[in-house]
């Protein structure tokens, strides 16, 4: 199937292959070759039948990252390893293990399967075998230091990279506090950019998840495993972006992933079936025999706690969801089935895969425990919109330019056996903006009010009609303070532009909360 613009899988595989024979080719010292980020380069060779006697291949320039696709039989058992730059070969590891969970555009050929990519840091000989035997084999390689490798890159650039990563914003100090979150421009490095803006959808549960990389990587090859692992989600896969929301690694750093937005609902392709509904955490590594680091679970449970609460979710329980039609070819269910599963969920709890590996995922008990502890009182902020009640005749009539809607919602704290609502408590209407493929997102505060002794709000704008595609879409934010958490509402799209109307007079004695002005920028 074409990209954008006309540049299919095949024709940007063998342009890549070409661009990367000219930089191999190219005469330049270690130095040089650190002047300027590099782009992914892209090759792919095909294997035809892989038994389970393996094959030996020597590469045609050193790969950073490898990946297999195979059209039968459904979910054979490929392994790989390679040789290190001692000569020495790793140990073998699963290329099927976590079978993508998402194809958000179709391959060409669109049939038989794609691994998880392994990370190799600039391998140039590797040996794959396959239980049973595969057929159409095709071996995907990714270079992101233009020939040298990365990890040798990585060593290469320590000096250059000394001081504070950038973090991402904004700071929402929901839960347990915001943990800090590297930006992703910090490892996509002025590429990589997404396809088309993101989508966006609701955060009900949190998908756990491992990569399938080898685990001993040292910290400076991070940037370019993300950088890596995006490529073969964009052009191998065909996604629309890197596939998870975060990304954590070895060392208790958290990386934003997908663009969109740390705080929004972003739609991932990480489990599929469950997407618009899930947000999704992976960390770097293989994990079905060893566990993840303290380091690495501590930031897990830290950015659980936080995203979770942050969009008015408890870790603890479980939430009833729907089986996307779209993603369930991947997921243990059929399509449209209304599935029960855990609100901190591992990846192998929605779809057919041993993702995140099973020592991990024997963990996620403890984990969500330790994320239900941290996160303390969790708030709901709603959102909704409905045509007003016909204006009394004292009321002055709305300008013919737009049609009035009537936003109203509430803001409560989850309980049982009944919610408990918050009143007096600081709302903010807030309207999403997206530029640059969703890689900057800002919300502008269009209006502030307060919720009255109920917990409720409502505030009447005008809507002007857009063209088709067109519109705008709105968020509740209650910004906390003096004990009140933080929280959003899920978004809610309308077809225009808005605009505050004059306010009405109370229609009861009750108090009602009023707009004011929003605060400054």
């Amino acid at each position: 199937m074409p990209e954008h613009g006309g540049i299919t899988r095949r024709s940007l595989l063998a342009a890549g292959a070409a661009a990367a024979a000219a930089e191999l080719a190219r005469p330049y010292t270690a130095l040089a070759a650190l002047t300027k980020p590099s782009r992914p380069v892209l090759t792919e060779r095909y294997l035809a039948a892989l038994s389970p006697h393996g094959v030996t291949l020597e590469l045609d320039g050193a790969a950073d990252l490898l990946g297999v696709q195979w059209r039968s039989p459904e979910r054979p058992s490929i392994q790989l390893r390679f040789r290190t730059g001692s000569g020495r070969w790793t140990r073998w590891v699963s290329a099927t293990g976590c079978l993508q969970a998402h194809r958000e555009r179709s391959l060409e050929g669109g049939e038989g399967g794609v691994g998880a990519p392994v990370w190799t840091g600039g391998a140039t000989v590797v040996q794959l075998r396959s239980t049973p035997a595969a057929s159409d084999v095709r071996l995907h390689a990714v270079d992101v230091s233009a020939g040298l490798g990365a990890r040798r890159r990585a060593l290469l650039e320590m000096p250059l990279a000394a001081g504070a990563l950038a973090h991402a914003g904004p700071l929402l100090q929901a839960g347990p506090g915001q943990p800090p979150i590297i930006a992703r421009h910090v490892w996509a490095r002025g590429g990589c950019h997404p396809s088309v803006a993101p989508e966006y959808g609701a955060v009900k549960l949190a998908f756990v998840h491992h990569t399938e990389n080898p685990n001993g990587y040292p910290p400076g090859e991070v940037p370019a495993m993300l950088r890596a692992i995006y490529a073969f989600h964009r052009y191998v896969n065909g996604w629309d972006d890197i596939g998870y929301n975060f990304v954590i690694d070895l060392y208790g750093r958290i990386w934003e992933a997908r663009a969109g937005g740390i705080d929004e609902p972003v739609t991932g392709a990480q489990a599929g079936g469950y997407n618009l509904v899930s947000t999704g955490v992976a960390v770097l590594g293989t994990f079905m025999s060893v566990p993840i680091s303290r380091a690495a679970q501590g930031a897990l449970e830290r950015l659980l706690a936080w995203k979770l609460s942050l969009h008015g979710v408890p870790a603890s329980g479980h939430v009833e969801v729907s089986v996307n039609p779209a993603g369930a070819s991947y997921s243990r269910y059929p399509a449209n089935a209304h599935v029960s599963l855990p609100r901190v969920a591992g990846h192998r709890d929605g779809d057919s895969t041993d993702c995140p590996g099973n020592v991990l995922y024997g963990e996620l008990k403890k984990i969500r425990a330790r994320v239900s502890e941290m996160a303390g009182r969790v708030a709901v902020a709603t959102l909704a919109a409905s045509q007003p009640p016909s204006p009394q005749p004292t009321q002055e009539p709305q300008a013919p330019s737009g049609e009035t809607v009537l936003l109203s919602g509430s803001l409560s704290y989850r309980a049982e056996p009944m919610p408990l609502p918050v009143a007096g408590a600081p709302i903010l209407i807030q309207a999403r903006s997206v530029a640059d493929r969703g890689q900057i997102v800002h919300e502008r505060t269009l209006a502030q009010l307060l919720t009255d002794a109920n917990g409720d709000w409502s505030l009447s704008v005008s809507v002007t009609p857009a063209a088709k595609g067109g519109g705008v879409t709105l968020r509740v934010l209650c910004p906390g303070g003096a004990g009140l958490p933080v929280t959003v509402s899920e978004p809610l799209h309308l077809a225009g532009a808005v605009a505050l109307t004059p306010a009405a007079p109370p229609a009861s004695p009750q108090p009602s909360p009023q707009a004011v002005a929003p605060p400054a920028a």
